[in-house]
């Protein structure tokens, strides 16, 4: 852990340290650093933030109940590793749940929103032409925020809170599963959304975003990947 997340524990509660450490393994976990299966022990957790077994197994609680992280009696906790019934599963929950996010985004959607969204496309295009690690993960994150974006458009906050998982929750299945090793959402296929949006062609943008997850969901096989330890996929942060 670095200095500065240190300094922002000086003084928090519990709590709220709990809560820091959860959006930093979940952060691990979406980005791939941390593979499924990765044991993440309440005292190397703790260690490694500098709070107690207490503050660290709240936060491993938290992931829980997202379904990030499984725990076993008598073992601890790892990170989830989705069977691939699991992995189907996902997918179609995505295929019933965005084209309704779509069809809601499309009746609210603003000049304003479509320019966020075109500024948010050029900077996931910059991070696909980067090289190294870290751009690699700023891709994938980009990637996942457009479907966020369009659910925090689509103006339904338990629709928004059921894609932060499913969101996530991908991430894991393609980091599991994915063919062409850190695997991204399509950034062409993005685009053709918006533009559908943009033109009010609600009947064709639903078509594009349940054929773009298609095409996330064929990109998967049943190859394990490798991922890093739970210190070392803490140091990238």
């Amino acid at each position: 852990m670095n200095i500065s997340e240190k300094i922002i524990f000086t003084g928090s509660s519990p709590e709220d340290r709990s809560m820091a450490i959860r959006e930093a393994l979940r952060n691990a976990i979406v980005d791939r650093r941390l593979a499924p299966g990765t044991k993440l022990s309440e005292s190397e957790v703790g260690s490694l933030f500098d709070v107690s077994r207490t503050v660290a197994r709240s936060a491993l609680q938290m992931l829980a109940f997202e379904g990030l992280v499984r725990t076993e009696r008598n073992r601890g906790a790892f990170v989830s590793n989705p069977s691939p019934e699991e992995a189907k599963q996902i997918f179609a929950s995505r295929r019933l749940i965005e084209p309704g996010i779509v069809a809601a985004a499309i009746e609210r959607i603003t000049a304003a929103d479509i320019e966020q969204f075109r500024r948010h496309l050029e900077e996931e295009g910059r991070y696909m032409n980067e090289r190294g690690p870290a751009a690699r993960r700023a891709e994938i994150k980009a990637s996942g925020d457009f479907h966020l974006m369009l659910a925090s458009v689509a103006g339904n906050a338990i629709l928004q809170k059921f894609m932060d998982e499913l969101v996530a929750r991908s991430s894991l299945v393609i980091a599991l599963y994915g063919r062409s090793g850190v695997s991204s959402c399509g950034h062409s296929e993005h685009s053709a959304i918006l533009d559908a949006l943009e033109g009010k062609k609600g009947g064709r943008a639903v078509e594009l975003m349940i054929h773009h997850i298609d095409y996330i969901e064929a990109d998967l096989d049943l190859q394990l990947k490798q991922g890093l330890g739970l210190k070392d996929a803490l140091s990238l942060i």
